[in-house]
């Protein structure tokens, strides 16, 4: 009898085995690909996950949480970029890897369901050196790893009607560094709201907790649930980073945000500031008074 849990789902494969074992024969590219998958594994098993099987030149991974999938993918990428061993002469063996976080049914040590396709998915849409994983993992992350990851595009997988957002995981420091907003200037500039406050259609929805956010979109599981033909299942959600509060844009159609200034911002599949008051449209700009303008406001 199997048994329904959830985890985080990770698959890591060497990029070009097959050209790997055309150009340096198969003795030497298999040693090269067993050095890849020692490391996968022991990133795995020092991150609190568990190897579920091994395929040729892939690993199937499960997490309890999604930071612990990501700390092993980021000491994935990073051992296997500095092994002098996986130098050869046409180059040096990467490795991609694909996330997905949600409910698997676990049975006789192997996992089974959609969410195993859809992470199996995120690896085929990997580049060699990336990381990607769906919005559901991004929401699972705690505020220092989603400060890490930015949008990149959708696509659809087996099984699901609708298209989902991918994200990019910049596991580089040189790369998060240039997108992350500076710990000194938030604080000369001395803005720290702690509490945001949205209003729609009666009901005030409130976000104080720098581990939490806010989700917005027509899927039921929303935190904010609007209906519209412009809007995204997974459209947006609100969240405290580095003193800032952010509106982070997940969309097809993109947000527009009104502050009470009359400054209009349009984001999509990317992240805003929220500053002051003002109103938050999902996939067109908002208007006062509008059954679908979500009002919001911020307080230090």
């Amino acid at each position: 009898m199997g048994k329904d849990i959830e985890v985080a789902i990770l698959f890591a494969d060497v990029v070009g085995s097959t050209q790997l074992y055309e150009q340096l024969g198969d003795v030497k590219a298999r040693e090269m690909v067993g050095r890849c998958l020692d490391i996968m594994r022991e990133a795995t098993e020092a991150n609190h996950g568990t190897v579920i099987k091994t395929m040729g030149d892939e690993v199937m991974s499960t997490f309890p949480t999604a930071d612990d999938a990501m700390n092993a993918a980021k000491r994935m990428q990073e051992r296997i970029a500095i092994a002098g061993e996986l130098d050869h002469e046409n180059g040096h063996v990467a490795i991609r890897i694909g996330c997905h976080f949600g409910s698997v049914v676990l049975e006789n040590k192997d996992i089974f369901g959609s969410s195993v396709h859809t992470a199996n998915r995120m690896t085929s849409q990997a580049k060699a050196g990336q990381i990607v994983l769906t919005s559901d993992t991004v929401g699972r992350l705690t505020p220092e790893w989603r400060a890490c990851t930015r949008q990149i595009d959708v696509t659809s997988v087996r099984g699901q009607s609708e298209e989902i957002e991918l994200y990019e995981v910049l596991w580089q420091q040189e790369d998060v560094t240039s997108m992350l907003p500076s710990i000194a200037l938030d604080a000369r500039v001395g803005h720290r709201p702690k509490r945001v406050t949205l209003s729609f259609q009666g009901r005030d929805y409130v976000l104080e907790d720098v581990n939490k956010m806010l989700t917005l979109g027509r899927a039921e599981e929303n935190d904010v649930v609007v209906q519209g033909t412009l809007i995204s299942r997974l459209h947006a959600r609100i969240e405290f980073n580095r003193n800032r509060c952010l509106l982070v844009d997940q969309s097809t159609n993109g947000t527009f945000v009104t502050s009470e200034g009359g400054k209009e911002s349009f984001v999509r599949r990317d992240s805003v500031t929220l500053e002051g008051q003002g109103l938050i449209g999902l996939g067109h700009l908002p208007e006062e008074n509008a059954p679908d303008a979500i009002q919001y406001w911020l307080e230090s």
